[in-house]
């Protein structure tokens, strides 16, 4: 692609790159703070503008560069998204929280798939919804994307559910608390339920620091029990490329031979990326401050890549593919989200 048409390309991800700075700017707006929106979400919006108002005033050309930011571009912030996370937080927080993690991911996925056949959902779009409510909200959806192999407005329908359901669940989880409908639970407990149900780390982060100040202390915790849901992405993909490998195979009728399987690479590079990041936690001869100066700047370099990656997607999404999604993505968020509440609770009540 490069080499056949350089220019074009590069024009096409300049713009993406300079939607992507508007993008940092905008988020940290107060309004815009207090919503927990990050760049990545602010991303999306601004892209999905931009593909209903000025995207056929630009010279289809660029189309190519775009592309790239939504596949290339896109793998590589997930793999870097690695440097945000340690073996060592699975280790701190204990075989309780890992085993609601995987319970309430495995659950979310297998009831979304269930009810997407329910609702007689298009597959891809409810598998895309399912991944974003199970692990880590947009950065799920994005890593699942080239597994899935999408096309842009479905995984645009998918992180949209996200960004509801996840805002409401970060205002709504605080007044559960002052409401003391969770004096049941210690804050341990409390914080593993904030951690394995709440869609985005922003979300939690949030929700936790909110219950903080109302006189828990679980914000420390829920981000630890978040973040090794995000270390579940990779397992989940590599079990989802070998589950659609099979299915296409069936679909096309092709019982000859081996079928393809698309292995997610960058979901092993992710892997390896933690275990560089522990190694390097662990480490007492390097300086730390340098240390976290280094990570600051990889972490700030991933979330910009990121914000791209979700730009280039918003700008290939339009309103007449939402309409075409209809409602039915939003109805199986929203099973998921009763899900996440009230079976969240359930298997945290009975584990702690």
């Amino acid at each position: 692609m490069f080499k056949e048409n350089k220019g074009e390309v590069l024009h096409g991800i300049l713009l993406i790159v300079l939607f992507s700075f508007s993008a940092f700017y905008i988020a940290e707006f107060d309004f815009v703070k207090r919503l927990s929106f990050s760049p990545l979400i602010v991303g999306i919006i601004l892209g999905m503008l931009y593909a209903n108002s000025l995207r056929n005033k630009l010279p289809a050309t660029w189309v190519p560069g775009i592309k790239f930011c939504s596949k290339q571009i896109l793998r590589t912030g997930v793999v870097l998204y690695g440097f945000k996370l340690t073996y060592q937080q699975v280790v701190a927080i204990g075989l309780p929280a890992v085993t609601a993690d995987i319970i309430i991911v495995c659950g979310t996925l297998l009831a979304g798939i269930f009810f997407g056949k329910l609702l007689k959902m298009d597959g891809q779009t409810a598998l895309m919804t399912s991944t974003g409510s199970a692990i880590c909200g947009a950065a799920a959806v994005l890593g699942a994307e080239p597994v899935v192999r999408c096309e842009p407005h479905k995984t645009a329908v998918a992180v949209s559910t996200v960004v509801i359901f996840g805002t409401l669940s970060m205002f709504l989880y605080p007044i559960v608390y002052r409401a003391g409908w969770l004096d049941g639970l210690s804050d341990q407990a409390i914080a593993v339920y904030v951690g394995s149900t709440l869609h985005e780390v922003a979300h939690v982060v949030g929700a936790g620091n909110a219950i903080d100040a109302a006189g828990g202390n679980v914000a420390d915790a829920a981000t630890i029990t978040k973040m090794i849901r995000v270390i579940l992405l990779a397992p989940v993909l590599v079990v989802m490329s070998l589950l659609l490998s099979r299915k296409r195979k069936q679909d096309n009728g092709n019982t000859a031979g081996k079928s393809k399987i698309t292995i997610p690479w960058f979901a092993f590079y992710f892997l390896i990326v933690i275990g560089i990041n522990s190694l390097l936690q662990s480490a007492s001869f390097i300086p730390q401050k340098a240390l976290s100066d280094c990570l600051g700047f990889i972490n700030n370099v991933d979330t910009f890549l990121l914000t791209m990656a979700m730009t280039a997607l918003g700008a290939e999404t339009s309103i007449d593919k939402f309409r075409q999604a209809g409602a039915k993505p939003f109805y199986l968020a929203g099973i998921l989200y009763l899900w996440l509440l009230f079976g969240g609770y359930a298997i945290v009540k009975i584990l702690f």
